[in-house]
């Protein structure tokens, strides 16, 4: 079976839902997602979710999980209610934490899919190691590199019955080796080198580390790839969008 296209998501990292939504209107019919994360989903709530799905985009809400599995089953519920077509929780919980929050998905989607429009369970995602985080000395590392301890909790959220996972596209590859191709991967941390300046490996790449070109992390087995400041910081963002695109087809 063809390998599915590699999908673009815009992250919306804006304060309000005036912004976002205009951006968004800039971007409809170039880009199929849109994500919803921390900064936008504090200001505007659920509504910005509904906003986005009227303007005819998926929708990634991407909130991280991580509590009790019985608060965690609740916010998971109340994400898919929201109309979200994609969510994610946080590897760290554990699995029992991660099965019951497949179980709150499939009940949220049997009781409510219908209403909402849906035509598939929102897909779910456990994130591994953030693409901030390089440092073996990092609590989470507990002195190991990043990709042992990305694999590994790929391979716990596989078995609890999850999607995929949110990773970097370096570690893509072993993902798709170990957990098989149909296991899913979300990779933020993309950038767009500028083809008219020089290459500066010593450059700047705001807050994230284990960073990717689009074309290498579709190369590499990602099937999502988000991407933020580089079009929405754009002077034209749809042409950057569109640029974007371009370079995920190269692979």
């Amino acid at each position: 079976m063809a390998r599915p296209v590699p999908q673009l998501v815009v992250a919306l990292d804006f304060q309000t839902g005036a912004e976002a939504l205009a951006m968004a209107a800039a971007l409809k019919g170039i880009v199929p997602w849109m994500k919803v994360g921390l900064e936008l989903y504090v200001a505007e709530g659920p509504g910005i979710v509904r906003a986005l799905k009227a303007l005819g985009f998926q929708v990634f809400v991407d909130l991280k999980f991580l509590d009790i599995p019985n608060t965690v089953r609740g916010a998971v519920r109340s994400c898919v209610r929201s109309g979200a077509d994609m969510l994610n929780i946080h590897a760290a919980g554990g699995v029992d934490m991660a099965k019951v929050a497949v179980a709150a998905r499939d009940e949220a989607f049997l009781e409510h899919g219908a209403e909402l429009g849906l035509a598939a369970k929102p897909l779910l995602f456990a994130v591994t190691v953030l693409t901030s985080m390089q440092d073996p000395d990092n609590p989470i590392l507990q002195g190991r590199e990043a990709a042992q301890v990305v694999l590994e909790l790929a391979k716990a959220s596989r078995d609890a019955g999850l999607d995929g996972v949110v990773c970097s596209g370096q570690e893509a590859a072993r993902i798709k080796a170990a957990c098989g191709q149909d296991f899913l991967c979300l990779t933020p941390g993309i950038r767009v080198p500028d083809a008219n300046a020089p290459a500066d490996p010593n450059a700047p790449v705001d807050d994230q580390r284990r960073v990717m070109t689009p074309e290498a992390a579709v190369a590499a087995g990602s099937d999502f790839l988000v991407v933020g400041r580089p079009i929405t910081r754009a002077a034209d963002p749809a042409q950057s969008a569109q640029a974007v695109l371009r370079r995920m087809a190269l692979a």
